[in-house]
């Protein structure tokens, strides 16, 4: 019996306990670790759920194969976490996890010569995480497999959100106005597309960067106006959509600081963002921006987008998302400062771009002229010409 009672799981009732009390103590203490792991399991998919696909995708480029494995390290750990306790680093726990069970998965492979080549990455793979205590953070190279230029324009986007941030195809599909059923297919034909044709998971190189960086952006920016497609915004998954694809141009803005793009998106996600709850009036009107109650915008998105506009100014190349966000900025500026809305500058509403295209085909890329003034009121007076240039 002593051997048995030592090897007994946790939950299970001791043979001297027979007091009602304790029954109940030893229940609701195994429902408290059950609820902090549940609690620590959704933090770290939330937290670290790309991080870890990417790193478990990164050698096989086996992106399917890898979101299986880490669903059921996931599973594994909500029944080993209640009965042992969370580990110390939960990620690097569900990392070896998940790589055995690919490894057990690639041992089931009938085609021999494949499964020894697959075993060979997977061990290597397994060793340098049990070498590491850091989990390397790849999910900007998976970024860049998603919008690969090899991958259909129109699935970049859900791709991204679903192995970036883990979100499912239906919630995915829900937001996208699609059936989840055809959601599916699509997304498991471009894991099949990123498999089939080797996409390497890496950053491309300097020279390639502006335009593969492109991609990304717009597939982050297109998640982000989907969400933005519910006038009310009463629509719980579109809400979600525009938080999660937030998250995601945080992420491009903190892994490429130097890049002012990605700093442009993510300015003009959130001088949108800030405005959300003046967009409509009572009746779910369209309020023009000039119109808005500028009480109601959020301040601090307002002025995190302005720094952030002021270091990508500083960084000298003029693009796309800097300049949709800078025609944005004076009116939001303006009427805080209570100018009602108007350039103080010019004394009038700031200009509006008939054809967006237009100011990124000419100056993506494009130095800024030395005789320009440097920040956000130069960017200002560009967008001006640019403007007035489209007229």
């Amino acid at each position: 019996m002593e051997n048995v009672t030592e090897t007994m799981p946790e939950q299970t009732m001791p043979v001297s306990c027979t007091n009602e009390s304790e029954v109940l103590g030893v229940n609701a203490n195994f429902s408290d670790r059950s609820a902090q792991s549940r609690n620590t399991a959704e933090a770290v998919a939330r937290r670290s759920y790309g991080k870890l696909l990417a790193f478990l995708a990164a050698r096989t480029r086996d992106v399917a194969a890898s979101e299986d494995a880490l669903s059921e390290a996931f599973a594994s750990a909500l029944s080993d976490w209640p009965l042992h306790g969370c580990p110390s680093n939960p990620e690097a726990w569900l990392l070896t996890v998940a790589r055995r069970k690919m490894i057990d998965a690639v041992r089931r492979c009938s085609q021999a010569q494949t499964a020894t080549a697959k075993l060979q990455l997977l061990a290597e793979g397994l060793d340098a995480a049990r070498a590491d205590t850091e989990i390397p953070d790849r999910r900007l190279a998976l970024m860049f497999v998603c919008a690969h230029p090899a991958i259909e324009a129109g699935i970049r986007a859900p791709l991204m959100l679903q192995v970036v941030l883990g979100l499912d195809a239906k919630a995915i599909a829900s937001a996208f106005l699609m059936s989840p059923a055809a959601m599916g297919k699509r997304l498991v034909r471009a894991k099949d597309k990123i498999r089939q044709a080797g996409i390497p998971f890496s950053i491309p190189a300097r020279e390639e960067l502006p335009n593969r960086l492109d991609t990304v952006l717009d597939a982050i920016y297109a998640a982000f106006a989907e969400g933005w497609t519910d006038p009310g915004g009463t629509d719980v998954v579109r809400r979600d959509l525009t938080e999660e694809a937030l998250f995601l141009a945080r992420l491009v803005a903190e892994l490429l600081p130097e890049e002012p793009e990605a700093l442009g998106l993510l300015a003009l996600m959130l001088h949108a963002e800030a405005r959300r709850c003046a967009r409509r009036n009572g009746a779910g009107e369209y309020v023009p921006l000039g119109k808005q109650d500028a009480a109601l915008w959020d301040s601090r998105m307002i002025i995190e987008a302005e720094a952030l506009l002021q270091r990508a100014s500083a960084l000298g190349s003029l693009g796309r998302y800097q300049l949709e966000s800078a025609l944005q900025s004076p009116t939001l500026l303006g009427c805080l400062r209570g100018t009602a809305g108007e350039d103080r500058r010019t004394g009038r509403s700031p200009p509006r771009v008939r054809n967006r295209d237009r100011p990124r085909a000419r100056s993506r890329g494009a130095p800024l002229p030395a005789a320009t003034p440097v920040g956000l009121a130069g960017m200002i007076h560009l967008a001006d010409a640019f403007c007035d240039s489209s007229q």
